[in-house]
């Protein structure tokens, strides 16, 4: 069973977040893709099986979990599906929702987009921000009071917590246990910590202690939930916005997000994906 390797969301040549793919003709059993998710080490693996026409049996696993959707393992499967049957649009069946992704192929490169499950998000309890706060090393005066701490959701749960300057992104450190408690208590795949450069264009960190990484590099899911949220609490976003993610990481990824006017409807999450060399 061969897993392909690729770097989703890369900016270019470079950077992006690396995800496993395995395209088999039916789904390992749930034990084995784990195991094989913790053995390729990467934040995501998508294991996918033909239903039929263009339309895949979809599980992503995290080296410690499985988990309901994963933004950038998509955009890397979309990819190496229009690699090994052509570009196209593919319709994915998860564990809890439909979605689909397209791929097509761009020179070294190929370009994929995603649109999410549908969004919703509710006010964070303000004992689970303060602990969240507490974890980095934050405080309330780090908070960007414009956009409140919230539990966004995409296809799966993440707390936003939106910090009013660079320099916090950038010091953001952590316990990895306490973390991967907290969040494992709380539901949540990822925390989004994000700065607001302009009303379209965020720079963002996502730790991952849920799923046994300690911070990922791009993260779609996440954006995507990230975009309905800044729809419901009618954040000037012009129906699009740009994410930088993993430069402070030294893999600088570059995410699009577009946002129709309904609320709770679906994102369309797009990209860049390329090949990396097996190991």
């Amino acid at each position: 069973m061969r897993v392909d390797r690729l770097a989703a969301f890369s900016d270019g040549e470079t950077g992006g977040n690396p995800a496993g793919v395995m395209i088999a003709d039916a789904l390992p059993s749930a034990a084995e893709m784990q195991a094989i998710a913790a053995e390729i080490g990467y934040s995501e693996t998508a294991f996918a099986a033909p239903l039929g026409g263009n339309h895949w049996r979809v599980r992503y696993f995290a080296p410690g979990m499985e988990v309901p959707f994963c933004g950038h393992a998509t955009i890397a499967l979309g990819a190496a599906l229009a690699l090994q049957f052509g570009d196209g649009e593919f319709a994915l069946t998860l564990n809890d929702a439909a979605i689909t992704v397209t791929g097509r192929r761009d020179g070294s490169t190929i370009a994929a987009a995603l649109q999410s499950p549908p969004t919703s998000s509710t006010a964070a309890e303000p004992g689970l921000v303060a602990d969240m706060l507490t974890l980095f090393g934050y405080t309330q005066a780090d908070l960007d009071q414009r956009i409140p701490p919230a539990i966004a959701d995409a296809g799966a749960r993440h707390l936003v917590l939106a910090l009013n300057s660079r320099a916090a992104l950038a010091a953001m450190r952590y316990d990895f246990d306490t973390g991967r408690a907290l969040m494992q208590a709380a539901g949540l795949v990822t925390i989004i910590l994000i700065y607001a450069e302009t009303a379209q264009l965020f720079h963002t960190r996502n730790p991952f202690a849920a799923g046994g990484v300690y911070e990922d590099p791009a993260t779609g899911a996440a954006t995507a939930a990230l975009a309905g949220y800044l729809r419901a609490i009618g954040w000037p976003h012009a129906g699009m916005i740009n994410i930088v993610q993993g430069e402070d990481m030294g893999m600088r990824s570059r995410l699009r997000a577009e946002i129709p006017p309904t609320h709770g409807t679906s994102i369309r999450v797009s990209g860049t994906a390329r090949m990396l060399p097996p190991e």
